[in-house]
């Protein structure tokens, strides 16, 4: 009995001390987790902005900085009675716009809330100051510090982006990340690469009475938190061949690309017409104007247009013919004016020696031999028993030189061009009922071939390192931000390395001679580099051809492969050619020949774009 009782003691005394324990808990605990809660309606929370990181090109120099801008602020609910007049005369505004500002406020108060609205956007540093002297006469309008983008160096608005103010899709998007007044990059690489530049937002919190007057700081400022600044960044680009290539495509329509082979970095990357860094800054401006431009700036052509990639293309097939047996670089064929096929049909050619073998063949971009090598693919009954098995075979290859997909680079909105397939000249022409004279343009890089200036380059690239390329790419590894490892891969094609000084040989009597025939590419010749190219003209539903030209330098372990296409330019020998080779000119040895100054003069001063 008496154990009980002393059993029943200390049960009740563990049950008062449990008691004790738990109202301690609620009223150290729970009530100041309350008490904070209850705080927040009367808490302002001050959002700081970081600053973005900077973009610089491959030899330090900044592409893309940061200056300061001032705003002005609202928040329509701690907007008390004020004299209309007094605060358009501290902002320099008329008061009929802060008028309808602040009705425009009041009928979307539900769905503002406490949040802050821009009332203006980068106001000069005296209307700032002039504010912000009488600003404590304004309950609920601030100003606001922020930074805004900076470009030292006219170099690729087009490659570089803009940030812009988010809104609601874009919020919607990114509802965890970004709200009404933030600001994130929307194309170029301010978008690529947004999720290192953007940084981490910070704030301070102040408490305010029960008249939505700000008193003091929360906690004494111990609550806040810093903003952390965005990574800095290093591209590939070099940003003076990246200005050279802009003045060289000044009203021109189309690109030009240059690539690093041994790395696949990409040292220059013009989209011409181009929006001008310029109108970057304060793209909001000058939008209109930009959308409203018949020839598109906003448009980057580099990785966004699809073009047939005329006879540059004959170097693929020419090393598929190698790697498939049906073609040795002696084999000669014939080519009076174009190749015949089919009642009185010819796929024509311009006028030049015959018969050709490979090289010279390359050199002169002879239409009628390609045929040659094209149809002795497709009709290679030893390999393949009918023309479908033999395509699907010759795509095959095709796409693993990096045409008819993306290439997987780094640049965003980047499109994959396209390939043909079998099944799709089953569906147009009946399964069975087509074959090599169906598809022979083809063989020079016409037909439903559509290819992306980019993919034109890394065919360069490709060739310049006999059989693979690395994934053409903008951004390089530093100690900020490191690059997916796809980049630092070879990705071989299905030929043989050792097929590719075949056509390499052609390519340099293109541009340097000694072949029967001549070359097309003459004026490319830089004495001392040894360039190596390949002309193109492509054919244009849309008006005149395109001029299209390839080319890399020098011809053993090249530093640079480029190629430049041009819309509406006419033979590949006129335009591109001449550009390119001045890009290669310019970047191995940093200045142009006396001789070659006038070429230069003229490509910077022809005006192609609507003629």
């Amino acid at each position: 009995m008496e154990i009980n009782r002393t059993n029943k003691l200390l049960i009740g005394l563990a049950v008062v001390v449990v008691i004790l324990l738990g109202k301690i808990f609620y009223i150290q605990i729970l009530t100041g987790k309350y008490r904070e809660n209850a705080m927040n309606n009367s808490m302002v929370y001050d959002v700081v902005y970081p600053p973005r990181g900077v973009i610089y090109d491959r030899n330090g120099n900044i592409l893309v900085g940061n200056r300061i801008c001032y705003d002005v602020l609202v928040t329509p609910r701690e907007v008390g009675p004020f004299d209309t007049l007094a605060l358009a005369d501290a902002l320099d505004v008329e008061a009929d716009f802060i008028r309808e500002r602040m009705a425009w406020y009041k009928a979307h108060r539900r769905s503002i809330g406490y949040r802050s609205q821009t009332l203006l956007k980068r106001v000069s540093i005296e209307r700032y100051l002039r504010f912000a002297e009488v600003q404590y006469r304004f309950p609920g309008f601030t100003g606001k510090v922020r930074t805004i983008r900076d470009y030292p160096v006219n170099a690729g608005g087009n490659l570089l982006g803009y940030v812009s103010e988010v809104d609601a899709r874009f919020i919607e998007k990114h509802p965890d990340e970004y709200k009404s007044g933030d600001y994130a990059g929307k194309t170029g690489l301010e978008a690529a690469r947004e999720k290192d530049l953007r940084g981490e937002k910070g704030y301070h919190i102040y408490l305010r009475d029960s008249r939505n007057r700000i008193q003091k700081p929360y906690k004494n400022g111990e609550a806040d938190v810093d903003a952390v600044p965005g990574k800095d960044i290093v591209t590939t680009i070099d940003a003076s061949l990246q200005q050279y290539g802009q003045e060289l495509m000044a009203g021109k329509k189309g690109s030009v690309i240059a690539i690093e082979p041994a790395t696949g970095e990409i040292l220059a990357m013009v989209s011409s017409p181009g929006i001008d860094v310029d109108m970057l800054s304060d793209i909001g401006s000058h939008y209109g104007k930009i959308i409203r431009d018949p020839n598109k700036p906003m448009f980057n052509r580099t990785v966004q247009a699809s073009y047939p990639p005329g006879s540059v293309f004959k170097l693929v097939n020419g090393l598929i013919g190698l790697q498939e047996g049906v073609l040795t670089p002696g084999n000669q064929y014939p080519c009076e004016k174009g190749f015949p096929y089919g009642r009185g049909r010819k796929l024509g050619c311009h006028a030049h020696a015959s018969p050709l073998n490979l090289e010279d063949a390359i050199a002169t971009s002879c239409n009628g031999y390609f045929c040659y090598v094209f149809r002795n693919i497709l009709e290679n009954q030893e390999a393949y028993s009918t023309t479908k098995e033999a395509f699907d075979k010759w795509r095959e290859y095709v796409l693993s030189f990096g045409f008819g997909r993306k290439l997987g680079s780094d640049f965003p909105s980047e499109l994959g061009g396209n390939i043909p397939t079998s099944n799709y000249y089953d569906r147009i022409y009946g399964k069975g009922s087509w074959k090599f004279q169906t598809v022979i343009s083809l063989s020079i890089g016409q037909g439903e071939i559509g290819a992306t200036p980019l993919q034109i380059a890394n065919l360069a690239a490709t060739v310049a390192n006999r059989g693979y390329f690395y994934i053409p790419h903008l951004v390089k590894d530093s100690d900020n931000v490191k690059i997916d490892p796809k980049y630092h891969e070879r990705q071989y094609t299905l030929v043989d390395t050792t097929q590719f000084e075949k056509v390499i040989g052609g390519m340099y009597k293109a541009v340097n001679g000694g072949g029967k025939g001549g070359g097309t590419a003459f004026g490319a010749a830089i004495p001392g580099l040894e360039v190596c190219g390949k002309t193109g003209t492509a054919q244009n539903p849309h008006g005149k051809d395109n001029s299209v030209f390839i080319c890399f330098a020098p011809r053993e372990n090249p530093r640079i492969a480029v190629a430049a296409y041009l819309e509406n330019a006419g033979f590949g020998a006129t335009w591109a050619c001449p550009i390119a080779s001045l890009m290669i000119e310019k970047y191995l040895t940093g200045s142009i020949r006396e001789e070659r100054l006038p070429l230069e003069d003229r490509m910077k001063k022809t005006v192609l774009i609507g003629k």
